[in-house]
């Protein structure tokens, strides 16, 4: 990844803040509505913004937001992108190095999921514990820049431990009833095969979608602390015997906005250092 790429857009970004922004947020679909609740909020399209992608999928506004969220200032993707739409990893992820380039510290990478572990319902929220790429794909693969990581980062703990007991506990004092578990990453943009949801549980996922991985991959190299949040929108096929669908997708997560809205602005209210 081009420094001086990062760097264009970062100052384009900088030129209209006045406060440096301390949280990353990737909002999945469905779940953009807590970039509404930002206070004092400073808009940027995506396509403004130099050398970035533009988000294509219903559900996804396209924007970045920035501004102040439960005493945090916080820079909020409203959208992201798909390795599915037809960009590179190294395009999908590249929000991340203008967010670390920006000053933030840590991110919250939140997804609409679907449940493979057959306990989850959905509408469940799910805290991330570990992932499977399942994508054929890295966005760290060719040439290292040092100075954005090293060549070979370490991906045991890239979930922060501190930061899912935080979550843990911010679910218990709201009464929310949370899972937690692994996110397994594919391409899409077709929804798995009863098959595939098979092995995916064989190999010991929980939920599956089509974003994440690629993004937390480049926090952890980027030394990010990270906390990933799943909406479970629907049971993964073959689980229930009917066709998958976009608008169900939608459809969950609004139903649960208000849940979603209580539990992340409480973690990101009551964040430890």
């Amino acid at each position: 990844m081009n420094q001086t790429v990062i760097n264009e857009a970062a100052a384009f970004i900088k030129e209209n803040l006045t406060k440096t922004p301390e949280i990353g947020l990737i909002l999945g679909s469905g779940l953009g509505v807590l970039a509404d609740k930002i206070e004092n909020p400073i808009t940027f399209s995506y396509k403004d913004i130099p050398h970035f992608p533009e988000s294509t999928v219903s559900g996804h506004k396209g924007q970045l937001v920035v501004g102040m969220l439960e005493g945090k200032q916080v820079i909020a993707m409203q959208g992201r992108f798909h390795y599915y739409e037809g960009y590179s990893m190294q395009q999908v992820t590249f929000p991340v190095r203008v967010m670390k380039d920006l000053g933030i510290d840590s991110i919250i990478v939140t997804n609409a999921a679907g449940g493979i572990n057959k306990t989850y319902n959905p509408g469940d929220l799910m805290i991330i514990n570990d992932h499977i790429n399942n994508m054929g794909d890295n966005p760290l693969i060719g040439p290292n820049n040092d100075e954005l990581g090293e060549r070979f980062p370490d991906m045991s703990q890239v979930y922060d431990k501190t930061y899912m007991q935080h979550a843990k506990e911010c679910a218990e004092k709201l009464e929310l009833s949370v899972q937690n578990g692994v996110y397994v990453g594919n391409t899409g943009p077709t929804y798995e095969t009863p098959a595939e949801i098979n092995m995916l549980r064989a190999l010991g996922g929980d939920a599956v979608g089509m974003s994440t991985v690629p993004e937390v991959i480049v926090a952890g190299h980027a030394g990010l602390r990270v906390l990933g949040i799943s909406c479970i929108s629907n049971m993964a096929a073959g689980i229930l015997d009917q066709p998958l669908t976009h608008n169900e997708v939608i459809e969950t997560t609004e139903k649960v906005r208000e849940d979603f809205l209580q539990f992340i602005k409480k973690i990101i209210r009551t964040l430890p250092n």
